[in-house]
């Protein structure tokens, strides 16, 4: 089919996006394996995770108020080293499949946050794909320095990824709430939309960056360290919907940067500080 770039019933899949375009991502980490990690959240509810090669074996525990059911797995798993103590764990939910988790996981800080992708159905103000985010403390380690929070430090920035020799965009930084991205290279070459974003600070100029699409179905989490403004690397998951419709699609990538700009709006228009709506 060819590809109307106003067409949006004409757009690539995510199944089709997937070939190739985890060329660039880092190799999965060891360093975890064998160790039991359990993180708390604010409700109490407590989350052991044991890493293994290339899984993990989890036990939920619901805290007051968390709706949750009591519940333990073993899934596959990724992990990837983003920096000195720092790792970004991946994995997909088999028992729920609509389900897929990003954990980061700060062993020098103390502190934690997950992310749960969950597939729906998409609704006039709602995307298929919902991310909710879960600040945590590791259990047994001293929590040091600030916490993972919702940041606006990205606005006004604009920057290129590469994610293979075939596949490169630019993403723009608009708001607290949207970000507009454009495909420069690959199967999406030309393709260009404006979808909502969520961006949380875990260190010093190293984010959570979380998108979801409305065109296309699905949602991504990336961790995107943003340190050297020539040289920025990001790990991800594209998690959504297949397709034929009716399974999902969930692949883990990778990707080089630099910053191509940045726009420094006068204080009375910057979107960075106007009151939340």
């Amino acid at each position: 089919m060819t590809t109307n770039l106003s067409d949006t019933t004409t757009w690539l899949p995510l199944d089709g996006l997937a070939p190739g375009f985890d060329a660039n991502k880092a190799q999965p980490s060891s360093d975890l394996d064998g160790r039991t990690i359990t993180i708390v959240d604010e409700r109490g509810t407590r989350i052991s995770h044991m890493f293994g090669p290339g899984e993990v074996s989890w036990t939920y525990e619901p805290g007051e108020g968390d709706p949750t059911e009591a519940a333990a797995q073993t899934d596959a798993c990724e992990v990837i080293r983003v920096d000195d103590d720092l790792y970004y764990a991946q994995f997909h939910h088999d028992y729920l499949p609509n389900e897929a988790v990003s954990l980061v996981l700060d062993l020098r800080s103390g502190h934690a946050l997950a992310i749960l992708s969950v597939i729906g159905k998409a609704a006039p103000g709602h995307t298929a794909v919902q991310q909710h985010f879960a600040p945590a403390r590791i259990e047994d380690m001293e929590q040091t320095g600030e916490a993972p929070a919702p940041t606006n430090e990205l606005i006004g920035r604009r920057a290129l990824w590469v994610y293979s020799s075939q596949h490169a965009y630019e993403h723009v930084y608009l708001s607290p709430h949207w970000y507009s991205w454009q495909c420069l290279a690959g199967p999406e070459q030309g393709l260009a939309d404006t979808d909502e974003q969520t961006t949380w600070r875990i260190r010093p100029g190293i984010y959570v960056f979380a998108w979801r699409e409305k065109v296309i179905p699905c949602g991504s989490v990336t961790i995107a360290d943003h340190r050297d403004q020539r040289s920025l690397r990001s790990h991800g998951v594209l998690f959504g919907v297949d397709e034929a419709g009716t399974g999902q699609t969930h692949f883990t990538f990778g990707a080089f940067g630099r910053l191509l700009s940045n726009t420094v709006h006068p204080a009375e228009y910057d979107p960075a500080l106007q009151p939340e709506r």
